[in-house]
């Protein structure tokens, strides 16, 4: 008998409930939330359910991100992480991005690049703001990317200004944002725009070449890589991949890359990136004013994809819908797609989506040029 009630009280112990906080439980909370959000109301899936079931697991059982010391195996979890810590599956991201996205956009439309560099306005300012909140210049640096609302970016440049005590925080908070772009974005651009100017029909874009598409990821690389070496494994994964997909000669490994590939890291990042949000590591100051200033940074990067938007419709005597200013962000394509719907709801046959597709794709070239411009000043390779 004595045996059998020390078994079940083994077992009764053994169980999460004896060690459940306050902080794990509303964590939990959270986590459940941003599956409702994924599964319900369609927010980015591929992100949140992954992002959220790495959440639930950690504050269920914490052991599965436990660190490996001294010999000792760490936890399943923390293996994947590290691939985040040594920047493997950001850039692996860049490569699947690359070989799903269409540039054609962008080469028909090369003023797109001037949205897209407006749109990272919004990490410069939250650097500023970071560095006033008392936040170190390398924590600023890492947490201000999150206004490009790009999550694997913000790992790559957490990780490389050994900034990895925040990367938890920094990428939750970018992946958040890129989910809740839907949400996010539309007050700030119905605010800065008239309806006149979201009724603005822009002209069909110009036919692109298969020699242009091929060589703009040799030209993209060679450019940027060369003024700022240290971008080479996100511009250079990015481009790779697009190669892959304009060159028409290596089909199966555009299919690997944009697919299998792809969805595997996703899984892998998601994950991790999910289980770094223990209660103990999430719920502090210093997080919620990461949050809070991911949030300024996103909703300031907006705004100045916005302005510059009009400023180009005013130069263009009424030819450049600003809307597409807003896609600059490096959210591809939900940003490109909120364009179109605000757009199309102001007129319901206006088509603007291949529009702001240049100057999403073209945030994504802008948020790892900030990010390679952070490295270089800090000396970091």
């Amino acid at each position: 008998m004595d045996y059998i009630m020390t078994t079940l009280g083994n077992l009764v112990h053994q169980t999460a409930f004896f060690n459940l906080t306050a902080g794990n439980l509303i964590m939990i909370g959270v986590a459940c939330f941003f599956l409702f959000l994924a599964i319900r109301h369609g927010f980015e899936p591929l992100l949140l359910v992954p992002i959220a079931f790495g959440m639930l697991l950690v504050n269920i059982y914490p052991d599965i991100m436990k660190h490996m010391e001294d010999g000792a195996s760490g936890g399943l979890l923390y293996y994947f992480y590290l691939l985040d810590e040594w920047a493997i599956l950001p850039s692996l991201i860049f490569l699947g991005v690359g070989a799903m996205t269409d540039f054609g956009p962008l080469i028909a439309n090369p003023k797109s690049f001037l949205l897209g560099a407006a749109a990272q306005f919004g990490i410069f300012a939250a650097y500023l703001g970071a560095m006033a909140w008392g936040f170190s210049d390398k924590a600023a640096a890492a947490i201000s990317i999150i206004g490009g609302a790009d999550g694997p970016t913000s790992i790559y440049l957490a990780g490389k200004l050994q900034q990895t005590g925040l990367l938890g925080p920094i990428a939750v908070a970018a992946y958040s944002y890129m989910s809740l772009v839907p949400i996010i974005q539309p007050p700030i651009m119905k605010l800065l725009t008239t309806e006149k100017e979201r009724k603005i029909k822009m002209e069909q874009l110009r036919p692109v070449s298969k020699l242009e598409k091929i060589l703009f990821p040799i030209i993209v690389t060679i450019v940027v890589c060369t003024i700022l070496p240290s971008t080479a494994p996100l511009v250079g994964m990015l481009m790779l991949g697009n190669l892959f997909r304009e060159s028409g000669v290596v089909r199966q490994l555009t299919e690997t890359a944009s697919n299998a590939l792809m969805y595997i890291v996703v899984i892998l990042l998601g994950t991790s990136v999910g289980a770094t949000t223990s209660a103990e590591a999430f719920l502090n100051i210093a997080t919620l004013k990461i949050v809070f200033l991911g949030l300024i940074a996103f909703a300031f990067g907006t705004a100045a994809g916005v302005l510059f938007g009009k400023l180009m419709c005013a130069v263009t005597k009424g030819k450049v819908n600003p809307l597409i200013g807003s896609a600059g962000v490096s959210a591809v394509p939900m940003a490109a797609r909120v364009s179109q719907k605000v757009g199309a709801e102001a007129d319901p046959t206006n088509f603007l989506l291949m529009h702001a597709m240049g100057p999403n794709v073209a945030g994504v070239i802008g948020t790892a040029v900030a990010a390679g411009t952070f490295m270089a000043i800090f000396g970091v390779m």
